[in-house]
Formats: structure tokens, C-alpha cells, sequence
């Protein structure tokens, strides 16, 4: 059969904050994609840019190998893929460049492509799929290597008719989920990842995803490839996965990167049966929502099966505008939810977003005494960013004629016309962070000065780090208020 080369967008390097934090994830939806063609015969490579220099380092790749087709596929999974982030967009519209130059037929997935597929197929890619891509990529390949010239009933694309983009009817999701071949790891160079994780951290993360899509609907949030659904794998498939990935590589903790993790009833907990009796031992971290963590069972669930870390979607500290945002929780739920994290050893965190539509002052200082009553382990803290598709790019698309996507995901520019300057935002970023972990510094230094026996190394380092977090919040809250005159 034809040989088929794999590739993505995302490099680490062109992302410096995530270089910095050196947490490479391997491209799972990237190498699940070549499973399903190399199961159907298809002779599968992976070119992974996770650690390249750019693009170009493709070139003496494709020149080897010769493949009739360069699938450049994005991981769905993989929220910084989901923002459309221009320096990925870039090294994309280079790939599709490299690809007509050395003969291949060029075919694009990812959400961009998806959101903007014309200007994909101006650049000179013969195919762009759009949504959830696996069944379509084998049908328009199945097509094209039966002799079959006339591909426009193939639903779920769009295709290069001399330079014009012609799409195709919707295609619907996959409903079984199981029924996708494990992904092809072997593909994947797993020991450099190891590397990077050890030499940092002293341990080693994989990513794993259980379900696809979300049916909740925040109204900021984008779902260009599954959708307002959720499906689920078994968690019998899940756990044979692990143990696979167990044996052949070996890992310590695990993102589970679903958009919530464990929604259908009852899955955590035949899931935390399935690897205690597999005898796995590990760590994992997850995203959820603070309403379906409350639900009976399903924290303890969690905890049993060995979650050491729950990302909450918590946003803001204003109900206001949770309540804009048709977020559909209350305070009061992250609250609860944030206390029975703790009381059961795990970490709640936090996802905070700054400078949604209508957001003042007031409710800033909301979402600051929030984290001063709750102190999560941890934030990550985002300036609103619209996306195409969602209500709240609809709200403010009349502003975004200039700039309409971040360069990386440090670069928080506010690309709408907001309650304040964008330049506030900015620093509003930089002091939440300062202000948070010089609190975490403090909380730290009581812990030790109450704590009976040897406190961890972790706990010392937290304490020590006040001494740099002290005048670096003191910085930033004068940048903060020069920033709002």
C-alpha cells in the first residue's frame, strides 16, 4: 500500500513558555490516525516535531522516504492546538509548502484547518478535514488509491478544486470509540520524552484520552473537532492501553487530557477496579467541573483509583460572570468541591480566565479572594480569548479586524475592546500569579513552623521561595497599578 507520512504542527521550541516548563505530550490524536490507516494497510511513518527546530527539519525526512501522502495531522487533545496559535498556523502553511514541493498529496487536520479551511487549501493543500478525522483520512486515501478521481461525496472535508475550497456534507462522530485501534506509540520516540521529564521533574508523564468532546456549553469554549458530545471509551480498553504502555516504556503519572474526565456514571470506579487488579501503580492528574465532582461517589472514586491532581474550570470568582459566560456552576459548588479534594489528599487547581466581557474591578477582587479562602495547589491563569464557532467570539468579532490570534500561549493579548486597556490585562496576568504564589510561600512557611517531624523537600522549597516572590509581587502590583491609570 501507499506510504503515508505523519506529522503535526506543534513544536515545543516555538512556544516558550512551554519550553520553559519542559512538559512534552506526545501527539495522540496524531498517532491514533496512523493506527487506523496502518490496521487498513497503509505504510505509516511519523515525522514528530515535538523537538524540532522548525519545519524545514522535515526536508530530509520526506526526501528519504518518498511518501505519496503528508498528513499533517494536529492533536485534537491538546488545548494549545484548540487556541490557533499563529506560530503553529505558520510552521503549518511551511509543512503544506514542503510537501507540494517533493510530489505528495498534502492533507490537513487540526482546528485551525478546520475554522479556516479555506485559506489551508490557498496555500496548496489538496484536502482539509474537518472535525474528527480518522474514518474520513481513510476513506479519502481508500478513494484516491482505488483510481477514484470524484471525491465530493466523501462527507467531512473540504477539497482543493483548482485553488477553490469545495466542503463536502458534515460528517457525524464516531459513536464507539472503541472500535479505533490503539495508538501507534511505536511511533513515537517515547525515551526522549522520558529524558526531558526525568531531567526536569524526576519523573515520567504520558497523555491518555478516555472520551471525546464536551456537552456543556460555556460559551467561549471552542469544540471544532468533537463537538457538544461525549463519548466514551471502555475503561477496559483504557486500562489494556496503560498496561501496554506500562511494560513497553514505563511511566509514572498520567494526563488524562479529556475536556472532563469520568462523566458516564459509574466508569471511574470499574476503572480504578481494572488497574488495581492489573497491579498498576501510578499517578494521575485530571479536568473536571466543580457541579460533577459533587456527585455521590465520584470524588472518593477518583481518589481510590489514584487521581493526585483535579484542574476545576472555576474561571472566576464573580458569579456574575460565571453567569455570562453560561458556565453553568455556582461558587458555592467550587467551594464545596475544593474542601472535599483536600479532605479526601488530592489537589484541586484551577483554570482562571481575565477580562471576560463586562468584568470590573470588583469582580477581579472577587476572583482574588477566592483563591485567598481556597488556595489550590495550583492556577493557570488565561486572558479571554475568542475563538471562531463560540458566542463569545460572535460578541466581539467586529473588534478583531487587527489581531485575532495569540503568537504563543504567553502572548495575552487582549484582541477585543474590553472594560479596561489591554495593556492592564497584561499586568493583571503577571500580578495574580506574583500575588498567589507569594500566598502559597506563606501558607508553606505555617505549614513547617506547625508541623510535627521533617517537612518535605517540596514544602521548604515552597517557603524558601517567598524571599523571591515578596518583592516580585511587590513589582508587579505597581505595574499593575500604573497600567490601569
Amino acid at each position: 500500500m501507499a506510504k503515508v507520512l505523519f506529522t503535526h504542527s506543534y513544536f515545543l521550541r516555538f512556544d516558550p513558555k512551554q519550553w520553559k516548563q519542559q512538559q512534552p505530550f506526545a501527539p495522540l490524536g496524531t498517532i491514533t490516525a496512523a493506527a487506523l490507516l496502518r490496521e487498513n494497510g497503509y505504510d505509516v511513518s511519523l515525522h514528530d516535531s515535538m523537538f524540532c527546530i522548525g519545519p524545514d527539519d522535515i526536508i530530509p525526512v520526506i526526501a528519504k522516504e518518498k511518501p505519496k501522502y503528508l498528513v499533517i495531522y494536529d492533536d485534537g487533545f491538546n488545548y494549545l492546538t484548540k487556541m490557533c496559535l499563529t506560530n503553529m498556523r505558520a510552521a503549518a502553511y511551511r509543512l503544506v509548502e514542503i510537501g507540494k514541493q517533493y510530489g505528495c498529496q498534502v492533507i490537513l487536520s487540526s482546528s485551525d484547518s478546520t475554522d479556516h479551511f479555506e485559506q489551508y487549501i490557498g496555500k496548496g493543500a489538496d484536502f482539509v478535514i474537518l472535525g474528527e478525522a480518522e474514518i474520513t483520512l481513510k476513506e479519502v486515501l481508500d478513494n484516491i488509491e482505488q483510481g477514484k478521481t470524484d471525491l465530493g461525496t466523501i462527507p467531512g472535508m473540504a477539497i482543493n478544486d483548482a485553488g477553490i475550497a469545495k466542503k463536502t456534507a458534515p460528517r457525524a462522530n464516531m459513536q464507539d470509540l472503541d472500535t479505533l485501534p490503539m495508538a501507534a506509540w511505536d511511533l513515537v520516540d517515547l525515551k526522549a520524552y522520558r529524558k526531558m521529564w526525568m531531567d526536569r521533574y524526576g519523573y515520567f508523564s504520558i497523555n491518555m484520552a478516555t472520551t471525546r468532546g464536551c456537552p456543556f456549553k460555556c460559551n467561549w469554549c471552542a469544540k471544532p473537532i468533537y463537538g457538544n458530545r461525549y463519548n466514551s471509551r471502555s475503561p477496559q480498553q483504557v486500562v489494556s492501553e496503560l498496561a501496554y504502555l506500562k511494560k513497553q516504556i514505563g511511566f509514572d503519572h498520567v494526563w488524562f487530557c479529556d475536556d472532563i474526565f469520568g462523566l458516564k456514571p459509574g466508569w471511574v470506579r470499574e476503572f480504578g477496579r481494572l488497574v488495581k487488579e492489573a497491579g498498576l501503580k501510578f499517578n494521575f492528574k485530571i479536568q473536571a467541573r466543580a457541579d460533577i465532582l459533587l456527585k455521590e461517589h465520584v470524588l472518593e472514586d477518583l481518589a481510590a483509583a489514584g487521581c493526585d491532581t483535579i484542574w476545576m474550570g472555576v474561571e472566576s470568582g464573580s458569579q456574575k460572570i460565571l453567569d455570562a459566560m453560561d458556565k453553568g456552576i455556582t461558587l458555592e459548588q467550587v467551594y464545596q468541591a475544593t474542601a472535599k479534594i483536600k479532605s479526601l489528599g488530592m489537589h484541586p487547581a484551577f483554570f482562571l480566565q481575565l477580562g471576560y466581557l463586562g468584568e470590573t474591578r470588583e469582580d477581579i477582587a472577587a476572583t482574588m479572594k477566592m483563591l485567598s479562602d481556597l488556595m489550590p495547589e495550583d492556577i493557570g491563569v488565561s486572558v479571554a480569548y475568542p475563538l471562531p464557532g463560540t458566542g463569545f467570539y460572535e460578541k466581539v468579532k467586529n473588534d478583531l479586524s487587527g489581531k485575532a490570534n495569540w503568537t504563543d500561549s504567553d502572548d495575552l493579548a487582549m484582541m477585543f475592546r474590553n472594560t479596561y486597556q489591554p495593556r492592564y490585562y497584561k499586568s493583571l496576568h503577571r500580578f495574580v500569579h506574583k500575588n498567589f504564589r507569594k500566598k502559597q510561600a506563606f501558607k508553606a512557611i505555617r505549614d513547617i513552623l506547625t508541623f510535627k517531624g521533617m517537612p518535605s523537600s517540596k514544602l521548604i522549597y515552597k517557603a524558601m521561595s517567598a524571599a523571591w516572590y515578596i518583592p516580585a509581587e511587590a513589582m508587579a502590583s505597581i505595574g499593575l497599578k500604573w497600567s490601569g491609570r
